[in-house]
């Protein structure tokens, strides 16, 4: 059985400034990658490929409060704003 190969694309980024260019090929460097594959880790991780989806920000504050336990709040009850219309003719 032969094994699916995954498509790739391909871009062209024109007008890339000398010193944006510099500072990848030294970054590549860091990284022992060829200035194509940093290129490629870059933009990888600028969007998230590959990575595990952030966390919900109300999950990350039930996290690290919930050891404080909750408060209860009274709730109000609720009540008319004005009075109900009477729909009943002008005398």
């Amino acid at each position: 059985m032969a094994t699916a190969k995954k498509k790739s694309a391909s871009i062209l980024v024109r007008g890339l400034a000398p010193e944006v260019k510099r500072k990848l090929r030294v970054r590549a460097a860091e990284h022992g990658r060829s200035l194509e594959a940093e290129a490629r880790a870059v933009l990888a991780d600028s969007v998230g490929a590959g990575s595990e989806p952030k966390e919900h920000f109300f999950d990350w504050m039930h996290r690290h409060f919930a050891k404080y336990g909750g408060i209860e709040l009274e709730i109000p009850p609720r009540t008319a704003w004005r009075p109900p219309p009477t729909f009943e003719p002008d005398k």
